[in-house]
């Protein structure tokens, strides 16, 4: 029988890919549910090609121009976050891929847990934020979670046959990003289209400045704490700028296994579609002919200051990572919007991480406060010192 996915995200970066996964292997997946924030023309596109039972446009502006054209054809048009967090319930649902960007994709993501549905999980802050929570009910609910992430999808493959064995730690690597070796000097006029060229992936904008900072990085050293139960001390970042080995797992006796492949993220897609299935594929295979050299370095804390920010959210616990995403969201899109400079991204979040109001022991809603209030604070901050 063919896994019916819904895709959350379908016209961003991940959701393209993997509608590129379903178009290559319509026998075994199809896409039953697409969704987009603003992006009606591709949702559009991609509903006359897949024929799903449903779209979500979430900005409800866009509403008239979807429902109007597809209102010849069998597929429901709903608008709006709430339709967004109800539409993972239906039951023609197989799996859920998860790929908005940012605190957006909590309430689908929890809903979808709360509904008994397998998660193909890309949308990283949904852990960063209430990671506690979310794996909490999805162990009471008997959910599996897949990372997406192409660091995540390697170190589960690694684990795969090793559940019983004891972790010592892992090894996240990080292409570095296009700064790589620059200091703090060098990226003090750094321009948005400097900081958009990803030498090695093609991702959104929101995510290609998070790996330029590092806090790309950092996001995922605190997903991949709630993933595999690790303490902070067992996770550990090296950059790797061919981007080949994707992750390492370093286990009690010493062994270490890696995961490797070319930098193509319809790989941790798929395999987090088809587990525990290895399809063929006809992808780009590496050349270890070209492969010449693989190379480890420790990251630059001090100039990339975001990394250790995620460190310092993760050891001190509670809402401090949700204040750590919530205050690098809005940064990020300061930056993007020309208003503040690539490392004021770092000193706005270090700020915030010190005013926004600690919780210890959150609950569920305090998360949503805090991500409100912390996003207020930010807000102010940037208005009354960059102008």
């Amino acid at each position: 029988m063919k896994k019916r996915i819904a895709i959350l995200g379908s016209t961003g970066s991940i959701g393209t890919q993997a509608l590129e996964i379903i178009r290559d292997f319509p026998e075994k997946f199809s896409a039953e549910i697409l969704t987009a924030d603003s992006n009606a023309s591709l949702l559009i596109e991609q509903a006359l090609e897949f024929m799903p039972d449903s779209v979500v446009i979430t900005n409800d502006n866009f509403y008239p121009q979807v429902k109007s054209a597809l209102e010849k054809h069998d597929i429901k048009v709903f608008a709006g976050n709430e339709s967004l967090e109800q539409i993972v319930e239906s039951g023609n649902v197989d799996m859920v891929l998860t790929a908005i960007v940012g605190f957006a994709g909590l309430r689908p993501t929890l809903n979808a847990i709360r509904h008994k549905k397998p998660l193909a999980l890309a949308n990283k802050e949904t852990l960063v934020v209430a990671g506690d929570i979310i794996t909490r009910i999805a162990k009471e609910e008997g959910v599996n979670i897949f990372p997406v992430d192409s660091e995540h999808s390697a170190i589960f493959q690694c684990l795969a046959g090793e559940f019983h064995n004891p972790l010592e730690k892992i090894i996240l690597t990080a292409s570095g990003g296009p700064f790589r070796g620059k200091d703090r000097a060098a990226l003090a006029e750094t321009t948005k289209a400097e900081a958009l060229q990803h030498p090695n992936w093609v991702m959104g904008n929101k995510i290609t400045i998070d790996s330029a900072t590092m806090m790309n990085k950092g996001l995922e050293v605190i997903e991949a704490r709630w993933l595999f139960n690790l303490k902070p001390e067992q996770i550990e970042v090296l950059v790797h700028p061919q981007s080949i080995v994707h992750s390492m797992v370093q286990f009690a006796d010493g062994s270490v296994k890696a995961q490797l492949g070319l930098p193509d993220m319809r790989l941790p897609i798929l395999y987090a579609f088809g587990y525990p299935a290895r399809l063929k594929t006809n992808f780009p295979r590496l050349d270890w002919q070209k492969t010449r050299e693989l190379t480890f370095e420790t990251p630059d804390t001090d100039t990339f200051r975001n990394l250790a920010l995620a460190y310092e959210a993760l050891k001190l616990g509670g809402n401090m990572p949700c204040i750590l995403n919530a205050a690098n969201e809005i940064a990020v899109s300061a930056f993007l919007n020309d208003t503040i400079r690539f490392l004021d991204i770092a000193v706005v979040i270090e700020q915030i991480m010190q005013k926004a109001s600690f919780i210890k022991n959150p609950l569920l809603e305090d998360y949503f406060m805090s991500d409100q209030e912390t996003r207020k604070i930010t807000e102010e901050i940037i208005k009354n010192k960059y102008k």
